[in-house]
């Protein structure tokens, strides 16, 4: 962890030239004096770190240091530079700089890996996504007007700990202060998102996805019976597939059990047939009816 820590007060050091050991202690979550015996350790391997007293002072690096790259095995050198270039593909001019930075000091070229498309946003949802990584990044409580699954629209207040991306939708996990407890929000959901002066100081759990016991929302487990001709659709969106005799498609999958489910089904249209479970079918035969009476004259 000491080590962890030596090397991104290193980085911010490279990124910002100076900083200061209160501001450093807050971000580590360590003491004042912890932060000076860090300072200590750096010095003593030969990095020109150096400290500044009274108005205006801080913490520094001498301009134009370069790392020696012996600190860094060459999998540690590449793997901090794959790891940043991943953040770059969401547009963050201080880590393009930084990558920048450290791609010149280890010498790396060529560590374009990962390439990725937001324009199928629109622009509204990707301000969104910004503002909330900003949120995050310097622990901001937010606001937001929230449209459930359910059809309720309600004020939100909470606290941002990640971004999630699943099953080809981007997701706010945060702790909602007004249900006092943890919540999925679907981004293109979040509405008048404001991000207020308060702080917070809860951590981000490490695997959202894997931690069921933090968020859990019932499902449905569903058996559908597709035409042959939904074959590009089948292959998009599930991955329980079998093929049967007659051409046609049975696919199986789990969904959460809300009216996203339904809206789901329906975009199928005449293409699929739910075979089970019982309750789903019989659902979507009401909103079939109920769709079909708006149309009688």
């Amino acid at each position: 962890m000491a080590d962890n820590r030596l090397f991104q007060m290193l980085f911010l050091l490279l990124e910002k030239g100076g900083t200061t050991a209160p501001e450093l202690a807050e971000r580590f979550e360590v003491s004042v004096r912890t932060i000076y015996r860090d300072i200590d350790i750096l010095s003593s391997v030969g990095i020109p770190v150096y400290t500044v007293q009274g108005k205006g002072g801080g913490i520094f690096i001498r301009e134009n240091f370069v790392l020696n790259k012996s600190l860094l095995s060459e999998e540690e050198q590449k793997q901090i530079l794959l790891s940043l270039q991943g953040l770059s593909v969401l547009d963050d001019e201080n880590t393009n700089a930084l990558m920048s930075k450290l791609g010149i000091i280890f010498q790396k070229q060529n560590m374009n890996w990962i390439e990725m498309d937001f324009s199928e946003w629109g622009r509204k949802n990707e301000d969104v996504f910004h503002k909330l990584q900003g949120a995050i990044f310097k622990s901001k409580i937010i606001d937001f007007t929230y449209h459930s699954g359910k059809g309720q629209s309600e004020n939100r207040s909470a606290e941002p700990l990640k971004l999630v991306y699943k099953s080809r939708n981007w997701y706010l996990y945060a702790f909602c202060q007004t249900r006092q407890d943890y919540r999925m929000f679907k981004l293109n959901r979040i509405k008048n998102l404001q991000i207020t002066e308060q702080d917070f100081v809860r951590a981000a759990p490490d695997n959202v996805l894997g931690n069921t016991s933090r968020y859990t929302e019932e499902t449905v487990t569903l058996s559908l019976l597709f035409q042959k001709e939904m074959a590009y659709r089948v292959y998009d969106e599930f991955d329980d597939v079998t093929e049967k005799d007659d051409g046609n498609y049975l696919a199986k999958i789990s969904l959460p059990d809300n009216e996203s489910l339904y809206r789901f089904l329906l975009s199928f249209g005449d293409g699929v047939e739910i075979v089970a479970p019982p309750q789903v079918r019989e659902t979507i035969i009401m909103k079939i009816n109920a769709m079909k009476n708006k149309y009688i004259t």
